[in-house]
């Protein structure tokens, strides 16, 4: 058994079958195998340039490798525990095929590095794949935008009702979410794409490798400066499952907000069928599972985070085995978001406004009673009085049940229920008035909302 370890010639005797089961980390590093084959092509081609080994001797490498990755696509490698993971299972195909010619591979590396390297290929062809996912999100959510313009909805702080916005500027507030998620890993993968490769185990090699030469094959930015820093860095993993937890919560808190609206209560949204499910034992039942699940996976992905946090902690340099623990975390993470944005661009794409229904209650809480202060202001009158004088106001109409625009003119007249200027100002009462007064930038002014909408869209094109 010793001799099927990559580290078998310093012990006499066998490992024991547990350890073996307790160690292995094939039932999950087996995914990065494109990764491994991608990353030993370019260390073997680097060999044969500063003839460790032949060109031609890398080259017949380089065929091998891609041989074994057609077979563990097509489900012919048989996985062992006692091979530990995928880059031994990998090797040890590469010998079986090769002979002594694949025991060359490892010539300048250490398993501290290529895993290290292959990660951080994962991780980066991860960060790719979000975005393209996080982009088709906005693209959904823009052409809601672009189907309910003209639609009015309640805003909310606290959720009570507090002003009038445009059902495009709602869903645009979520085009920037997804904008600053896309951002946040577009940085990250500044810090991902740093080859570690070539620092060995932790203080490099006495071989005439050329790192520079692998960064340019694998297409990383930069070479790692500090060979003992390598293999024990995990901040790149961490950076990126930050960045995936924020989007789980902005995935999260929008998907709480849909489940609010689709209640009879509010009644503002009509999901489709195909993204909800039904009751076992009541017929009338139309359950939003499908953002209920998207709410609680968020605590998955944050968990994964703090797992990540206290598998760091307290690690001393350089590498520790404790760092095999990273990957499930980073897979689960990865997985979880990525199977929610999927699911999310087609949800929102067929979810629709219940127009009538909002339409029916859109005058109620007053939402005009800001715009109305703000007209004060304007006219001279100081913000705090101008403040008490529209409560006042609000507090009059609730006693009366009808809205502002309803109150009598001599109601204006009364002590602390007006002040200077305001019958001049019934133009700005009602929502559509309200809506129309809107003017600073960024804000649910109608003509600030298409310059937004109108901005997106030639992004996302």
């Amino acid at each position: 058994m010793s001799q099927q370890k990559t580290w078998g010639g310093r012990f006499a005797g066998e490992t024991d079958r547990r350890v073996e089961a307790f160690t292995e980390s094939i039932s999950f590093d087996r995914r990065l195998y494109r990764q491994d084959i991608r990353a030993s092509q370019a260390h073997a081609r680097m060999l044969g340039e500063v003839g460790l080994i032949t060109p031609a001797e890398a080259e017949q490498i380089a065929a091998a490798l891609d041989e074994i990755g057609d077979e563990i696509e097509a489900g012919r490698m048989v996985f062992s525990i006692s091979l530990e993971d995928i880059h031994t299972h990998i090797e040890r195909a590469l010998i079986t095929k090769l002979g002594d010619l694949g025991r060359k591979l490892h010539t300048g590396r250490s398993r501290n590095d290529q895993v290290a390297t292959d990660l951080k290929l994962w991780v980066r062809d991860s960060i790719d794949e979000l975005d393209g996912l996080l982009a088709d999100v906005q693209r959904a959510f823009v052409e809601s935008a672009e189907r309910e313009r003209g639609v009015v909805l309640p805003g909310y702080t606290h959720l009570q009702r507090a002003q009038p916005v445009l059902a495009a500027h709602y869903f645009l507030a979520y085009v920037e979410k997804f904008g600053r998620d896309r951002d946040r890993l577009a940085d990250c993968r500044k810090r991902v794409n740093v080859l570690p490769l070539g620092a060995a185990a932790l203080a490099g090699t006495s071989l005439p490798i050329d790192r520079e030469s692998v960064r340019q094959k694998l297409g990383f930015d930069a070479v790692a400066a500090n060979s003992l820093d390598v293999s024990s860095d995990r901040d790149f993993a961490l950076e990126f499952v930050f960045g995936l937890s924020l989007i789980a919560a902005h995935l999260s808190g929008w998907a709480e907000e849909w489940v609010i609206w689709s209640t009879t209560e509010f009644n503002f949204l009509d999901l489709p069928d195909a993204f909800c499910t039904g009751s076992s034992i009541m017929p009338h039942k139309k359950n939003p599972d499908v953002l209920e699940l998207t709410r609680g996976k968020a605590g998955r992905v944050i968990g994964s985070l703090q797992q990540l946090f206290v598998l760091i902690k307290g690690l001393p340099l350089a590498y520790n085995r404790d760092l095999q623990e990273d990957k499930a975390a980073v897979f689960d993470a990865f997985d979880t978001v990525a199977g929610c944005l999927a699911v999310a661009a087609p949800l929102v794409r067929q979810t629709k406004l219940r127009r009538e229904a909002i339409a029916a209650r859109l005058e109620d809480g007053f939402l005009d009673a800001t715009t109305l202060m703000e007209g004060l202001i304007a006219r001279g009158v100081p913000m705090r009085s101008a403040h008490e004088a529209v409560g006042n106001l609000v507090r009059e109409c609730e006693t009366r049940g009808c809205w502002l625009a309803d109150l009598p003119d001599d109601i204006l007249g009364e002590p602390g229920a007006s002040a200077p200027g305001f019958g001049e100002l019934r133009g700005v009462l009602g929502v559509a008035n309200a809506l129309a007064a809107f003017r600073s930038a960024g804000s649910t002014a109608p003509a600030a909302v298409e310059a937004q909408l109108r901005a997106w869209r030639e992004r996302l094109t």
